[in-house]
């Protein structure tokens, strides 16, 4: 039996479940100026995924890079969630949000 796209499949589950409350953490604490930290981070990511030559490390390095790249969109939809009272602001940077 060859077990590597479930494998492959667990774990992009497990990376998409784990991204989302990065993203919220990430806003909360930095705003959405840590999205190029999310930018580097997949490139490198996608990178490494074309440079390494294991079936399973290289799809997994693939889609955390792409997840990471992804998280650049979420966290400014991050962002506006927090705008409407769906999530909570930091009062440490209330300023950086509309006035409601």
């Amino acid at each position: 039996m060859n077990f590597s796209g479930l494998i492959i499949a667990v774990i992009t589950f497990l990376v998409i479940g784990i991204f989302h409350p990065i993203v919220i953490k990430c806003e909360y604490y930095f705003g959405t100026r840590c999205w190029w930290s999310f930018a580097l981070a997949g490139i490198v990511f996608i990178a490494a995924s074309l440079i390494v030559a294991d079936n399973i490390i290289s799809p997994i390095l693939g889609v955390v890079g792409c997840s990471c790249l992804w998280s650049i969109l979420e966290i400014f939809e991050q962002k506006g969630r927090v705008e409407k009272g769906w999530f909570p602001m930091n009062p440490k940077r209330k300023d950086e949000y509309k006035k409601r």
